[in-house]
């Protein structure tokens, strides 16, 4: 019988934990913040609303909370490698209406 054809007892694999940290900042004009991730500047956006608000950055890896000096959460994502700035989600701008989308329910009597 060979010697290799045997399951072997190994140790589990080690478990690493994500990287955490946490990062005090500036809402700029523009309404983001920048935060470095993967050697890569990556800019956050968090809304006009907040222009020059201190807020803090929880950052868990490829997850990170923002939340405002009281505690309050203000937005929490999980970052796109893929892309350099972060977006809201919501689409900016008003809501596009195509031919398709009905602007007003008719009734039938």
């Amino acid at each position: 019988m060979d010697f290799n054809a045997r399951l072997k007892s190994r140790p589990d694999e080690p478990h690493v934990a994500p990287h955490l940290r946490v990062r005090h900042d500036t809402v700029d004009k523009a309404g983001r913040v920048t935060l470095r991730y993967l050697s890569r500047l990556r800019h956050i956006g968090i809304g006009r609303s907040y222009i020059g608000m201190r807020i803090t950055l929880l950052v868990a890896g490829p997850h990170i909370r923002v939340v405002n000096d009281d505690g309050r959460l203000i937005r929490e994502l999980t970052i796109d490698p893929t892309r350099d700035y972060q977006p809201l989600g919501t689409p900016c701008g008003r809501p596009k209406i195509g031919h398709y989308v009905p602007r007003q329910v008719g009734t039938i009597t």
